[in-house]
């Protein structure tokens, strides 16, 4: 059955216009100011005058913790928390338990996900010492990159930003989109030791930041940068957490299909800063730790100037029991996916970020930086991965009210602004008015191989 929105304000391209979309098998077949449908034929309406139309979110960066830590989180669970939050499609990191180093584990997960997954999906390929080759031969086309994010190097620490002579094997052979978490261990367990004698196993939470600081990301973003810079490989940083990186980024802006270097801020850095781990704790903390409200501000410009290319999550939720205790026993990480975009919109509220500006971030440049056909924007023939939202309806987070297997959010009792209303996964309506509807399986996402 065909299915018809009608009068939606759509945000897509930079402008806004009202009209009419037509969605059919699973694609946008019209968009029009108006259509007329002949009177026989079935189909359902949905009146969304009031309400924006956008591209679906697509989050590049979610650790959705299946297999080896369901009790975090599954596929099933996060991926129907990404819907509810207007996230159509999703990349994985591969820090599952067995860590993701081989195709053959590659592709159970995209098994699990055919039969699971409510959002479109891709999985990176993780990398470390041992599996270089087998990193270096994944399908460009139908996988999304390589990542270190979550893994160890060896010997259970670090990660590549601190193994400068791996990465210029890796940048100088590689083909792919390499996506890094860039931190100097050095600067981190130099900073860890000093608290840990100072304070003993109770360093408080709000010593995050100064444990994991500014000085540790640069350093290290810096030393991928000059590597990447020599090989001009494709090359992707996640979860850019300060104003002086984005300083450093700032000599790559320009044409999004044309650049080699591309980063991303995250929803949490954007809205969380150091004032808020009195209240938070742990519940905030996150590697890249959230650090100050100048770096809020630095990333909000450097987004708003296209320095900085799109916007993810990093979703990485943990048992509240392993949140608790003391600066050791609580993990980093948190759930995100189904607040993301309404927090987006309290920066639309508050005057920081255009809703064109969101829509850039969060969709059409994610589909360009990876290189994803016929999704990210509201085109005839495209995908019909979409979202209505209301501006002028509140959400208040609840525990009620999450899909998270974790259970908690760390927007708990916050009142946004805004409501998601109705998402639809590949034309399929598959959440609206605050319910999933019957499951609908998405689809693996598909790749150019030139990256």
């Amino acid at each position: 059955m065909k299915t018809i929105i009608r009068q939606a304000r759509i945000i897509n391209e930079n402008t806004q216009t009202v009209a009419d979309v037509l969605i059919h098998r699973q694609r946008i077949e019209k968009i029009a100011p108006h259509i007329t449908l002949p009177e026989n034929e079935k189909v359902r309406e949905i009146h969304a005058d009031g309400l924006l139309l956008i591209p679906g979110m697509i989050d590049d960066q979610v650790h959705f913790r299946e297999p080896g830590l369901t009790h975090k989180g599954t596929i099933q669970s996060e991926s129907k928390a990404a819907i509810a939050g207007g996230i159509t499609s999703f990349m994985e990191m591969p820090n599952t338990l067995p860590n993701v180093l081989t195709n053959e584990l590659l592709e159970e997960k995209y098994q699990l996900a055919s039969q699971t997954s409510w959002a479109n999906y891709s999985f990176f390929m993780g990398i470390s010492k041992d599996n270089l080759e087998v990193a270096l031969r994944i399908d460009n086309e139908r996988v999304c990159g390589i990542t270190d994010d979550g893994l160890y190097f060896h010997n259970d620490e670090g990660i590549l930003a601190n193994y400068p002579e791996f990465l210029e094997t890796l940048f100088s052979r590689s083909e792919s989109l390499i996506a890094l978490h860039s931190e100097d261990d050095a600067i981190i367990h130099a900073n860890k030791k000093f608290y840990a004698q100072k304070f003993g196993a109770d360093i408080p939470c709000e010593y995050h930041s100064k444990i994991r600081p500014t000085e540790a990301c640069v350093q290290a973003t810096k030393r991928v940068l000059e590597l990447a810079e020599k090989h001009q490989n494709r090359l992707h940083l996640f979860h850019i957490s300060t104003k002086a990186e984005a300083d450093l980024l700032a000599k790559y802006a320009g044409d999004i299909r044309s650049k080699r270097i591309t980063a991303e801020a995250c929803v949490h850095h954007l809205f969380f800063n150091e004032e808020d781990y009195a209240q938070l704790g742990n519940r905030i903390k996150w590697n890249p730790s959230i650090k100050s409200a100048d770096d809020n501000h630095g990333l909000l410009k450097a987004l708003n100037e296209d320095i900085l290319d799109i916007i993810a999550t990093d979703h990485a939720p943990h048992a509240w029991e392993e949140k608790t205790g003391n600066y050791d026993q609580a993990k980093s990480g948190g759930p995100l996916v189904q607040e993301a975009l309404l927090a987006l919109f309290e920066f639309y509220h508050r005057g920081q970020l255009t809703l064109e500006k969101i829509v850039q971030k969060t969709s059409h440049h994610v589909a360009e930086i990876y290189r994803i056909p016929d999704r990210g924007y509201i085109r005839e023939g495209y995908f019909a991965d979409l979202v209505l939202v209301d501006l002028q309806q509140e959400t208040t987070v609840t525990a009620a009210n999450l899909n998270y297997t974790c259970g908690w959010s760390p927007f708990e009792g916050r009142t946004f602004r805004s409501r998601i209303e109705h998402t639809f996964v590949n034309g399929n309506l598959v959440y609206s008015h605050g319910k999933a509807h019957e499951f609908s399986a998405g689809s693996r996402l598909t790749f150019e191989k030139n990256r």
